[in-house]
């Protein structure tokens, strides 16, 4: 897969409008009802942000038993999105592999959920 091109150059203070926070994966969920292979993941943010569910086209490296318990990144403040019969409150982040295959963001320590990127 080619990559895309570097975005245009953004301020500081528009990068800190986007809120990206760790959450841990609490369910995962087939979504035979999707367009394209997906999972309904369910997200725990924390007491501040609670619980948060997503849409997430991980299918081809990722297994339910896989996702349940790990951390992911998520943006928290994009309005929600209907994804078919399912409502999608956050975006789960990920990066494409070599066949444009989702590769999500890890983390390497353990930070407290709900954590903001900075």
């Amino acid at each position: 897969m080619a990559a895309l091109p570097v975005a245009d150059r953004i301020a500081f203070d528009d990068f800190q409008k986007v809120d990206i926070r760790i959450g841990q994966v609490t369910a995962a969920d087939p979504f035979p009802e999707a367009r394209k292979p997906a999972y309904k993941l369910t997200i725990d943010f924390g007491p501040e942000i609670g619980t948060r569910r997503s849409s997430a086209q991980i299918t081809r490296h990722y297994t339910p038993d896989q996702l349940v318990g790990r951390k992911v990144a998520a943006v928290v403040n994009f309005a929600p999105r209907q994804i078919g019969p399912f409502m999608s409150e956050v975006l789960t982040l990920g990066f494409p592999d070599a066949d444009g295959e989702v590769v999500l963001v890890g983390v390497d320590r353990d930070a407290p959920l709900g954590g903001r990127l900075f």
